[in-house]
């Protein structure tokens, strides 16, 4: 009798470890990073501005993670989830906003990449606007994505000369 309940014991942790193993096998190996280069990092913000060319928010959203935050240069309201970042480009893109990066610093862990620094948005009606502003990416299914956004305009006037 414990001889069978030996067999049948380990019969199952068996089946346990081989059901594990190949999970373990499928699953994303912890520890692999992304290869990524300063250049790569600084062209998400061209692609980003890209679809703000578009002038379709649809486009612009694709750029954010599922869970990405946006905390806006002319909203007060952190917009939390994809419905509400949409909501506001759908407002700010009729003004046909064009960003360009003025200074930036940029940074690169393991799938995940800062971009901060300043840059300046000219609009359809020749207004425009300095602000600061925070990118941070994730590595997300293969591919970089918006999980931070903070943009505020710039506190203080700068005289021009």
């Amino acid at each position: 009798m414990n001889v069978l309940r030996t067999l049948s014991m380990s019969a199952t942790t068996a089946a346990a470890l081989a059901i594990s193993t190949s999970a373990f096998a499928q699953a994303p190996a912890a520890g692999i990073c992304a290869p990524a280069t300063e250049p790569q990092i600084a062209a998400l913000f061209d692609r980003w501005n890209d679809s703000l060319r578009t002038l379709d928010p649809d486009k612009v959203v694709a750029n954010y993670a599922v869970d990405g935050v946006l905390l806006p240069t002319v909203s007060n309201k952190p917009r939390t989830n994809p419905t509400e970042i949409h909501d506001y480009f759908v407002k700010f893109l009729k003004s046909a906003p064009q960003g360009t990066i003025d200074q930036r610093i940029i940074k690169i862990g393991c799938n995940v990449a800062q971009d901060v620094g300043t840059y300046t948005f000219k609009f359809k009606d020749g207004k425009s606007v300095h602000a600061r502003y925070t990118y941070i990416y994730e590595w997300v299914n293969g591919q970089w994505l918006i999980a931070h956004h903070h943009s505020s305009a710039m506190p203080e006037v700068v005289a021009r000369k």
